[in-house]
């Protein structure tokens, strides 16, 4: 059922057992784990059904630090939510990922990976992925032209990426909630307060505004945010008529380590013979290639982060400006980037031989807290305030990329296979600098992140907000660390976990 949230009377009172913020990946996710049940769900988008820029200037904010793109370009503010211009790179965290890393600061989920596994393979349905396989034998068995670069598995792995063909949640999922009777979409609802209790330990609604002037009141008995990591932050700080610092903010940790993907050229492979390695290669239609990946034996070695390094030809590399001088305030708008991107991948899909590849890395941020979201005073125009991101690097970030292809290249050595050439910026190991291309993968992540100890994190392992009883987070925003893989997977993942959640509870409580 779809309600715009214009055409109602205002001061309108909404309720339902189920009150879902966002409909994104993460939102829409949540609403279709409760299709057919018997529980009135509120599913609130900010937006409309397409693009619009005055909706969009609501996720207009500003950026210190370390360069970035412009916030208002990186999420869209409607229906689908940025599901709208994914690339659809998905692959599981390793096992490393969720544990405590003595070398990385505030590292450790209060979960394994194994607690993610069957929501791993239920979110592939969702993703329009392939069978929840990730060894990569099982590909190789089934085209024996993906041959491996010959690397000690104990020291670098080939990790596997599936893609989404990608799977627009806008387009794919209207018509199911939509046409959904238990499910009630209300578009044009943006929620600007959250309002707890006396003694702020359960939320009683939450206040919903929109651009023709209209506020209505949502109650529900469970309340899941589902905005985005940097807008679930800037929520529940804004939220702070009760509590001061924000909702769930009692030991400032709201909005603390904010955590992107540091996606860069880094470095040069040159092989002694061209080979066409099929095996990493990827194009547009193409459902799976393997990145080089260190195994956690050398990643406490060296002490390093996770990362993988993905294979372009260099002959085509050199012809990509960087990301980060490509995106724009206006890019959201058209997808251009994205599409121009897709048009130019199919004029140049050749898996053929080269001798030289340009060696990509996709690695994690070290959790930061002083990499951070806060409240701008400036307000937008439905009188929130809007949200600043200071985006902070750690040595550990350059020493991590530094070693990544340090243990790539002795491999080659040994290999005989050929030798890796590190672009300048990394060659001293005294220089912390970051060059000018520098670029994330628009993965935004940890803002509310999961820690058992409420004084290390924002919401427990099943994602409630600490000390707020009916009060939830979805999405990477609970992300305690970023691991190296594209964030989409996963928070799908623990989604459909959470959803199992609060069946359960729901079930308890009747």
């Amino acid at each position: 059922m779809h309600i715009d949230a214009r055409n109602i009377d205002n001061n309108s009172l909404i309720e339902g057992d189920i009150c879902i913020v966002g409909s994104g990946a993460a939102g829409i996710s949540m609403a279709l784990e409760w299709l057919n049940t018997p529980y009135k769900v509120i599913l609130l988008e900010g937006g409309g059904f397409e693009y619009e820029s005055r909706m969009q200037d609501l996720y207009k904010g500003k950026v210190t630090g370390q360069r970035y793109y412009p916030l208002e370009s990186a999420r869209l503010h409607y229906f689908g939510g940025t599901t709208g211009h994914w690339a659809g790179f998905c692959s599981p965290f390793d096992p490393v990922d969720f544990k405590e890393r003595d070398w990385v600061p505030h590292s450790g989920w209060p979960i394994k990976r194994e607690d993610l596994d069957p929501y791993y393979a239920r979110a592939h349905k969702n993703l329009d992925l392939g069978p929840y396989e990730y060894d990569v034998k099982y590909w190789q068995d089934k085209d024996p032209e993906l041959t491996s670069l010959p690397f000690n598995d104990k020291a670098v792995f080939n990790k596997i990426w599936q893609f989404s063909p990608p799977t627009r949640f806008g387009t794919k999922y209207r018509d199911t909630i939509v046409k959904a009777p238990n499910i009630h979409l209300y578009t044009y609802a943006n929620v600007t307060d959250i309002t707890a209790n006396e003694s702020v330990t359960a939320i009683k609604e939450v206040t919903v505004k929109n651009f023709a002037g209209k506020q209505h009141t949502v109650r529900a008995k469970q309340f899941i945010i589902a905005c985005c990591s940097i807008q679930n932050a800037r929520l529940l700080l804004a939220s702070n008529k009760q509590a001061p610092k924000g909702l769930g903010n009692q030991n400032d940790n709201v909005g603390r380590y904010f955590m992107e993907h540091l996606e860069i050229k880094s470095a040069e492979l040159w092989l002694t013979k061209p080979q066409e390695l099929k095996l990493y290669q990827w194009d547009w239609g193409v459902k799976h290639r393997a990145e080089l990946a260190i195994s956690e034996e050398l990643q406490r070695k060296y002490r390093i982060l996770n990362g993988t390094a993905s294979l372009t030809p260099l002959e085509i590399a050199k012809t990509h400006t960087p990301m980060i001088d490509l995106w724009s305030a206006d890019t959201a708008k058209t997808n251009a980037f994205m599409h121009a991107d897709q048009e130019k991948a199919k004029k140049e899909k050749s898996f053929k031989s080269y001798k030289a590849f340009e060696l990509f890395t996709r690695v994690e941020q070290a959790p930061n807290p002083d990499s951070r979201v806060t409240l701008e005073n400036e307000k937008d125009a439905l009188g929130v305030p809007r949200a600043t991101l200071h985006w902070e690097l750690t040595p550990l970030e350059k020493h991590s990329l530094r070693s990544i292809y340090k243990i790539i290249g002795e491999q080659m050595g040994i290999s005989a296979t050929g030798r890796v050439r590190l672009m300048d910026y990394l060659q001293d190991e005294n220089d912390n600098a970051w060059p000018s291309f520098t670029g994330g993968g628009w993965h935004h992540m940890g803002t509310t992140r999961m820690a058992d100890d409420p004084k290390k994190g924002v919401v427990d392992a099943n994602c409630k907000v600490h000390g707020i009883a009916n009060l939830y987070m979805a999405g990477a925003s609970c992300y305690a660390t970023a691991a190296a893989p594209n964030p989409t997977l996963t928070l799908t993942a623990l989604t459909i976990r959470l959803a199992d959640h609060l069946k359960e509870k729901v079930k308890q409580s009747v």
